[in-house]
């Protein structure tokens, strides 16, 4: 059912592949019958939360052999990644990077996005002993990731342009008559460029709601918290005003951020779609956890092999 985007011999795409309400066919996602329409079951919530648990320590581990990676804005969005990509909200193939169905995601805070590296290597867009050269001369898996990595769309490194690019991907795909929706995660301290908010405005004015756009809302930015810089609150206010659909949810609860995504995907109507993800920078470690000064620390060998510790108790 799972073939053609899951990796084999792995018990968590095994327990995917039974509870999960996607399957995929002939590049295409269909539900399965009516009795498991309605939610996810419960074990395969809790399949995800570990997932969730797993990624961050590999992210920990690539972090010890590239200590050049932003751990702390790397921790906060997992969830939103997991649900993503396990969860089955979006639509890929590794076997066709560029199937012309598939679901377009941009990673607007691509500093923030090396916990993404073990979830594509899970799936097969590149070998898993990838994972032990990251950061490292030669490998294309950089300290921040680029577009020379497959399994999304795009990066754009001068924060701020992710979301006008989505949004003439969005209003490309269209006029092309395409099923294809638009995701782009972008950080908080990113909605202080001006051109964030001209985007936001193009695209309510323009109605795309194949657009669904994520915000890691973790209320730091690399020197500051983000009130003490601009205070954007009330946030969800600002993007209604804009015609925006928005929804506010804990970006560290897998199941809420699951079905907030899938009702954001499916839902029909003329605006383009918000998800804020209330996280913790840094979550799972708990040294840099709502540091002020978290996204530009790294951790020593035995500060990640303690936090990994820590994480394996859970």
């Amino acid at each position: 059912m799972f073939q053609n985007i899951m990796p084999k011999n792995s018990e968590l795409i095994k327990k995917l592949k039974e509870k999960s309400v996607w399957a995929v066919k002939e590049h295409s996602f269909v539900e399965p019958k009516a009795r498991r329409e309605k939610k996810l079951v419960s074990s395969t919530f809790s399949t995800l939360r570990r997932a969730a648990v797993r990624i961050r320590k590999e992210t920990l581990n690539i972090h010890k052999i590239a200590p050049v990676t932003r751990l702390a804005s790397s921790l906060s969005d997992v969830e939103i990644f997991v649900a993503l990509y396990y969860g089955g909200v979006l639509k890929f193939d590794p076997k066709n990077v560029y199937w012309e169905g598939r679901d377009r995601f941009i990673i607007s805070k691509a500093h923030g996005a090396v916990s993404l590296y073990p979830i594509l290597a899970d799936f097969g867009f590149f070998d898993k002993s990838e994972l032990k050269r990251a950061g490292q001369k030669g490998s294309f898996l950089g300290g921040i990731p680029d577009t020379t990595v497959p399994g999304f769309e795009t990066v754009n490194g001068a924060l701020g342009h992710g979301l006008g690019v989505a949004c003439g991907m969005a209003l490309g795909l269209k006029k092309k008559n395409s099923e294809s929706k638009v995701f782009v995660l972008s950080g908080d301290g990113e909605l202080f460029e001006g051109a964030v908010w001209e985007a936001i405005m193009f695209a309510g004015h323009h109605r795309l709601d194949n657009l669904i756009l994520i915000i890691d809302n973790n209320k730091i930015s690399m020197l500051d918290f983000c009130k003490n810089i601009i205070d954007l609150t009330p946030l969800e206010e600002k993007f209604k005003v804009f015609k925006w659909k928005v929804k506010v949810v804990d970006g560290h609860n897998v199941e809420e951020v699951y079905k907030s995504l899938k009702e954001l995907k499916t839902e029909k109507s003329n605006y383009p779609k918000v998800l804020i993800a209330d996280t913790v920078k840094g979550k799972g470690v708990s040294q840099l956890e709502n540091d002020v000064l978290c996204h530009i620390k790294s951790l020593k060998e035995d500060e990640i092999n303690n936090a990994i510790k820590k994480l394996n108790a859970e």
